[in-house]
């Protein structure tokens, strides 16, 4: 029997920008590691692209603009069916996990941590004060 290829959706907050930020680093990571798994990627975001946005389609990534509390994003995921959706920060999942898991309840969920700078922050302090 043959194995169905996985379909990976990752949304973002903002487009990566590998040459810009560290996150856009981290992002093109994230979908490079999908890709070499062998599945079909999809990146969507609710941002406008910029000049340092990535050539996502040229690393055979598909691309998607969405909307925040749209029935489009809805009708895209019953088109999409996900397998697996990445959320890269927090505020994302709280943006759309609901819908997600509405749409297609048996996707695996991951919300991706880059941006817990607060808890990097806590651990520098605590390094600084000898808690740890």
């Amino acid at each position: 029997m043959k194995e169905e290829r996985q379909k990976v959706l990752v949304i973002g907050l903002v487009w990566p920008e590998p040459n810009a930020t560290a996150a856009g680093i981290r992002t093109m990571q994230i979908l490079q590691f999908f890709i070499d798994f062998g599945a079909s990627v999809t990146f969507a975001s609710t941002a406008s692209k910029t000049p340092y946005t990535a050539e996502l389609e040229d690393k055979s990534v598909h691309t998607s603009t969405i909307k925040l509390n749209d029935p489009g994003f809805s009708e895209f995921l019953v088109a999409l069916q996900p397998t697996i959706v990445v959320f890269d920060r927090f505020l994302t999942e709280e943006q759309f996990g609901w819908k997600v898991a509405e749409i297609v309840p048996n996707a695996l969920r991951i919300v991706d941590t880059q941006d817990l700078h607060s808890l990097r922050n806590s651990r520098e302090n605590a390094l600084k004060e000898g808690a740890v």
